[in-house]
This record gives structure tokens, sequence and C-alpha cells, in this order.
């Protein structure tokens, strides 16, 4: 993948999160890619501030600070302030475009040697592959993304994004202001600020969740050349190339699937899967179902539950079947297995899945388990109160059929012969009465006192029956 250059490098980049096509152990090879070509590839990013921006910089003071398969970021003085420059390589695109068709070219000679519940996936593979590396190579997306996100975090003091200049920015460069801050994985990150590890592990989690539970739109990764600490403590997020807008019925489907997780409703996370088109609609739910309890009894049974276990234990389980992780869904648990790394980098007793427990319950997304029983327990009451509304005009009709001598119950036995109990219809009938009361109970009138006395009395006269 390296040796094939920019595209193949993405494409095995996004490969190392998508267990619906590749084995685990092969996903984990593909993480190790990392996000860098020759120097030379692509031509002299140079090029492109000069194209693009021209004497608007002063060139000469253009300094390189990181480097990536798709673009180069440097510094440079613009009006007597420092700013920073991601670069997309020149000459990059058809390059890119060329390469993708390529991928696409090999995706049915691929589909011939996998499986049925592989092809499910392959077929959208390409479509999946494209979008993703060309929106990292349209840098107005990026600053767009980057702005909505800067400006849903505006005025907080957890977390710090740079600020965009749009005059200066095109679909090959993005200019934005330059902030430092010590990589968040570093031994001396926290030295000499009010912050520690443990709080920061909270903090990222919150902040992510936030972008897309509550924003919609997210940076998708939060690896640690990513994530700074800022001299005030303040989380620095940078490169929103890789980053997404989710729906808002996505967004309800993944909290939809979570909630389905906490009560270990299999039914719930059956159609949250579906919902999120990581199951086809006519999928066998029952065979589906069955799998499922097992990976949640799997997991019940460890003493530590990680976001990368249960997405492990649910992807390898459901390899039986035709599924597929479209790419909102890849970008999510790329952020939540990505993020729990880093979290656990910091501070390795972190509980990432208490603290996503946590924030969807401050921000209502979930109930508590005894709201979700009262919640539950209500509606099926609310389902249950048309009939039992009915119930006491039924009883009265009955008492008044049964005192008018209208309502004759038999019991002759089912083979004919008239042997058994005749008298057995009024314990019946008094059981029946029991059970109404019962029910009864929940009206605001005393309607199961009569019930009661009539099953008492039928249930009188049934004794004094048998025993003559």
């Amino acid at each position: 993948m390296l040796e094939l250059g920019p595209a193949f490098i993405k494409v095995g980049q996004v490969l190392s999160t998508r267990p619906d096509i590749v084995p685990p152990i092969y996903a984990e090879v593909f993480g190790t890619l990392q996000n860098q070509v020759p120097e030379d590839a692509g031509g002299d990013p140079k090029q492109v501030v000069v194209e693009e921006l021209g004497d608007e910089l002063d060139q000469s003071t253009l300094e390189p600070i990181a480097g990536g398969s798709l673009a180069y970021v440097y510094t440079a003085r613009h009006r007597g302030k420092q700013i920073a420059l991601k670069v997309r390589r020149p000459g990059l695109k058809p390059v890119v475009e060329r390469d993708l068709r390529v991928v696409r070219g090999l995706i049915p000679l691929i589909s011939l040697f996998a499986s049925e519940r592989q092809q499910y996936s392959i077929e959208n593979a390409a479509d999946d592959f494209e979008d993703i590396i060309l929106n990292e190579l349209d840098f107005d997306r990026e600053r767009e993304i980057m702005s909505a996100i800067g400006e849903n975090f505006d005025g907080d003091d957890r977390v710090v994004l740079p600020d965009v200049y749009e005059t200066l920015s095109s679909e090959r460069v993005l200019a934005m202001e330059y902030l430092t801050g010590r990589k968040i994985t570093d031994d001396d990150a926290f030295d000499d600020v009010d912050v520690t590890p443990h709080e920061m592990t909270t903090r990222i989690t919150n902040v992510y969740l936030e972008m897309g539970l509550v924003d919609g739109v997210f940076h998708a990764d939060p690896h640690p050349g990513n994530l700074a600490v800022t001299d005030d403590g303040r989380l620095l997020i940078f490169d929103f190339g890789m980053s997404e807008r989710l729906p808002a019925a996505v967004q309800e489907d993944i909290v939809g699937l979570y909630r389905a997780l906490v009560r270990r409703d299999v039914d719930d996370l059956v159609d949250a899967l579906i919902a999120l088109d990581v199951l086809e609609p006519r999928v066998d739910r029952a065979e589906v179902g069955r799998v499922l309890e097992l990976v949640i009894e799997n997991l019940e049974g460890r003493p530590e539950i990680t976001w990368r276990m249960i997405i492990t234990e649910l992807t390898t389980t459901l390899r039986d079947f035709p599924f597929r992780i479209p790419p909102d869904v890849m970008l999510l648990i790329r952020v939540g297995t990505v993020g729990e790394g880093v979290c656990r980098q910091l501070d390795p007793e972190f509980d990432f899945l208490a603290v996503v427990r946590s924030f969807l319950l401050d921000k209502g997304l979930i109930e508590s388990e005894l709201d979700a029983i009262i919640t539950e327990t209500w509606a099926d009451v609310r389902r249950s109160l048309p009939a039992l509304a009915r119930v006491p005009s039924r009883f009265d009709r009955t008492l008044y059929r049964l005192e008018r001598g209208e309502l004759v119950v038999r019991t002759e036995p089912a083979d004919g012969h008239g042997t058994g109990d005749h008298n057995l219809g009024y314990a019946v009938l008094a059981g029946a009465l029991v059970v109404a009361a019962s029910i009864l109970t929940f009206h605001d009138r005393p309607y199961e006192l009569p019930a009661l006395l009539a099953a008492a009395g039928l249930f009188l006269v049934y004794l004094v029956r048998h025993r003559t």
C-alpha cells in the first residue's frame, strides 16, 4: 500500500476500520499504515502556495512543520502574524482519481472470490472509498466543517480549534490560525497545567460525543498527533480532513443502538442495526437475535468491557450474515476505537463506556434503568387502558344477564358421555370474576367489590352443588 501511493494508503487506512470486509488480523496490520509518502511525491507543495496566494504571503517565510499522504502543513507570515497553511500536494487529485478507477475495476474481480456475505460489503466499498478520499482532498469542505465545529464550541473553555482565514483558503489551501500545544501523549503534556490526565480523558470523550450525537458534525480522527494540550490546559484539536456530518435520523439510531445494548434488548438491537444499514432489512431476524444474545452473554461474563471489545465481538459474530459498515458508521467506530485508545494511554484505568453512559444520561438521550422500567410499564398501561375502560360495562352486562337467568354455563365432557362434574362451570366463572376483580382494582370506582362478592357467591354455589 505504501509503495502504491496516497490513494492506496487511504484505502488501507479505511480497511483497518472495515471488519465487514477484512478479518481482524488484517485490519490490525492495515492500522499500522503511516500517513506518509516520500517527500517528492506529487511535486513541490510550495508551488501550490505560490499559485493560490501569490503576493498575499511573504513566500520566504514558508516553513514546513508536518507532512502526510495528501498534504503538507507550513507556517508563514501574513500581515505580521504567523499562520498555518495546509497545502494539498500538486497534481495529486488526478492521481487519486486514476487510482480510484483502478480500485473500482478490482472490485468485481475480488467479488468472484468473496463469500456471499462479503459481497454485500464489497459492492459498496468502492463508493465508500471514493467518498472518504475525495472529501479529504476538498479543503473547502474541511474549512466549512472546521468552522461549524468551531462555532459549536465557541466560548467553551474545555476545547479550542484554530480559526479559519476564509479569504486565504481555497480547495487546495486551508489557511488557519497557528496554535501550539504539547502532544497529548507526551510525558510532559500535563506539566504546569490545571488538568489531570484522567480529567482530560473525560473531556475528550464528552467533546467527541457532543460533536457526534448533539451537534451532528464531528472530527473523526482523534489520534495523538491531532490532539494537544495548550498552556492553559485546554484540548486543542487539529486536522479536520477526516470528518463527517450526521443526519438527525442517524444520530437517533446511534443512541437507539446504545440504548438497546444498555437494556440488553435484542429486538431493539436488531432494529437499530437495520436502521443504520449495517444489516439488510431481509435478514433472518430470529437467527440474528439468537446470535446477538450470545454476544451479550459473552460480554457480561468479562470483568472489563471496552468499546473495541464490543465492536470486535459484534463484527466477528455477524460475519455469518450479510452486513456492511456504512461510511458514517465506520467513522463513528473509528472515533470510538481511536479515542478510547488515546484515553487509555493517558489513564489505563479509564472506563470509556461509563463516561459515555453518563454523558447520554446527562443529555437526556437515554433513561436510567428505573426510568426505563417506569416508561415501559406506563406504555403497557396506556395500551391496556381501552380494554380496561370497557371491562366495567361488560361486567355490568354479565351480572344483569346472570340475575335474569339469561347466562348459562355448560360443562359437558368433550366425549359427550355425560361423565364429569356438571357444576364445574360455577367454579370457572368464579375464577374468571376473581381475575376481573384484580383488573378492576385500577379503576377509580370500586367495581372490584361486587366482582369479588359475585365470585364468592358462585364458588359457594359450586361447593354446595358439588357435595350434593
